[in-house]
């Protein structure tokens, strides 16, 4: 069960994330994407939660909610593209 995190601020670290979605759940795992040539964070995440319950209070509550001074855009992870 993964969710996607948007809009987020490029102060956010892991660790805040992990902290905010444990307050819904488990959490499995925290990903912050890095851009390859500068190595700055992309402003976007993905946290895996150990069941679909997990997930859905997550969603329902952060979506649009203001944190770190942005409105978060949070829904459940679409699968990757082929490149």
């Amino acid at each position: 069960m993964t969710v996607y995190i948007g809009n987020l601020s490029f102060d956010v670290t892991e660790e805040d994330l992990n902290s905010v979605f444990a307050e819904y759940g488990s959490v499995k795992r925290v990903q912050m994407p890095v851009d390859r040539e500068s190595g700055r964070k992309r402003g976007f995440a993905f946290v895996d939660m150990d069941t679909e319950n997990e997930e859905t209070s997550a969603i329902d509550s952060l979506d649009e909610a203001e944190w770190m001074g942005r409105t978060l855009r949070v829904n459940k992870a679409k699968p990757r593209r082929g490149r």
